[in-house]
């Protein structure tokens, strides 16, 4: 839950103050467009995830639950048990643990069946001087002139070379020029950038 949250931090800032933001150093863009998505070894719970908790031998202790924005869910004897940010096999391991003052030797498996936290957290967005600002599911490969052109392309009012592109880097956002008039108009793709879970480009208004 806390990741969830912290993101939610993160992008109302962002949406907030974007529009005054300065480029970040030369260093840390060039850490920021060295990053890349990376397999994922384990899955990490969230909120509104579905799981399904076996206890075998026990049918009328195993449940399928989703986890809570609280980041817990409800086990048969055991009660509350926080779930959010655990993987499964931790997850499995905790109820074991408390289930042992009840039963002997449990054995419990954790199953997810719905994964929906990550429905936030693995989604990039565009703001400011687009036709639509939206916000959409990350798919791999995918640029900077692919989400301007799903939001149909800028608005009249665009300052098409002062685009920045805001990726989270642990503690920080790093904030990345994007030259917009450069890739849609002349070709140039130098900054048509691969997109990462979680970026936000932000089109400014030219001042008149």
């Amino acid at each position: 839950m806390a990741r969830m949250v912290i993101g939610l931090v993160v992008l109302f800032s962002l949406l907030a103050g974007c529009a005054s933001q300065p480029a970040s150093s030369p260093q840390q863009i060039e850490a920021a467009l060295n990053k890349n998505a990376g397999p994922v070894d384990q899955y990490i719970l969230g909120p509104n995830d579905v799981v399904q908790v076996s206890v075998w031998r026990n049918q009328d202790l195993s449940v399928s639950v989703p986890i809570r924005p609280d980041g817990r869910i409800s086990v048969p004897l055991v009660g509350d048990v926080v779930a959010a940010g655990l993987t499964p096999e931790e997850l499995a391991d905790d109820v074991q643990d408390k289930l042992e003052q009840y039963i002997r030797q449990p054995q419990v498996s954790v199953v997810v069946t719905g994964m929906n936290s990550h429905e936030f957290t693995d989604r990039v967005r565009v703001t400011g001087a687009v036709q639509s600002p939206m916000t959409m599911p990350f798919r791999d490969g995918m640029t900077v002139m692919d989400v301007v052109l799903s939001a149909g392309g800028a608005n009249p009012f665009a300052d098409l070379n002062n685009a920045m592109l805001y990726r989270p880097m642990g503690k920080e956002v790093v904030a990345i020029p994007v030259k917009l008039d450069d890739i849609l108009t002349r070709g140039d793709i130098a900054t048509n950038y691969r997109l990462l879970p979680g970026d936000i480009l932000t089109v400014p208004e030219r001042s008149f």
